[in-house]
């Protein structure tokens, strides 16, 4: 998690899991500025040192802007609609990362567009919940360019502790995220089973897919 708090970060949805992803980012020291669509839910984080914006394209000249919101519509419509992001002078940060839970096809077609406005697109889709966060014990996986989601992972771990997971360019973290439902899926149906076989070799049950691992420049590299 070594960071020297050098990035001007953008943040954009205070929802269960935004707000306390961005609390975490302010307590440890980050210059976060926060737009959300209801701007009351987003001013308690002024008390601790966040910034609040009135609007989206007040962001446009931090360094790397956060987007957790409830559908890709809502992430297209944040960073590039009409009162998006970059609404004035077209400008994009130079990284955006993505925590939303969208689909793999609208991810591609965020990442295309941001390509042509000048940024690099890191997916970094999260599980869990607000209290998952708040015990430090969230974990997560990121794909896109290597070099963005190399500047993206010390932020990321400040609010993933547990680790953030390098798996390839694209959309691959969304589709580790389906695969990571489709497991949890079969673990509530069969419960009991998955119980016993984990208990039965000493495993901990696994809350991620555990996929080959290298570490590489910073990132602990994972392929699918």
């Amino acid at each position: 998690m070594a960071t020297q708090n050098k990035h001007k970060i953008g943040w954009i949805g205070m929802g269960r899991m935004g707000f306390p992803m961005a609390e975490r980012l302010i307590k440890a020291g980050h210059d976060v500025s926060i737009w959300n669509r209801t701007r009351a839910k987003a001013e308690p984080l002024a008390k601790i040192g966040g910034k609040v914006v009135d609007h989206l394209s007040e962001l446009k000249n931090v360094d790397v802007l956060f987007s957790i919101v409830a559908t890709g519509k809502d992430v297209q419509e944040v960073l590039y609609g009409k009162s998006g992001v970059c609404s004035e002078a077209g400008k994009m940060p130079p990284i955006v990362v993505d925590c939303s839970t969208i689909a793999v096809e609208e991810s591609a077609a965020i990442r295309d567009r941001l390509r042509q406005l000048g940024a690099d697109f890191v997916a970094a889709p999260v599980s869990g919940n607000a209290k998952v966060i708040k015990a430090g014990k969230l974990s997560a996986v990121v794909s896109g360019p290597e070099a963005a989601c190399k500047t993206a992972t010390p932020l990321i771990e400040v609010f993933a502790p547990r680790g953030v997971s390098y798996v390839g360019e694209g959309e691959l973290a969304r589709v580790c995220k389906i695969a990571h439902n489709v497991m949890l899926g079969r673990r509530h149906r069969e419960p009991d089973r998955d119980h016993a076989a984990h208990q039965q070799d000493g495993r901990a049950a696994p809350c991620l897919p555990r996929l080959p691992q290298q570490r590489r420049d910073g990132l602990d590299v994972h392929r699918l």
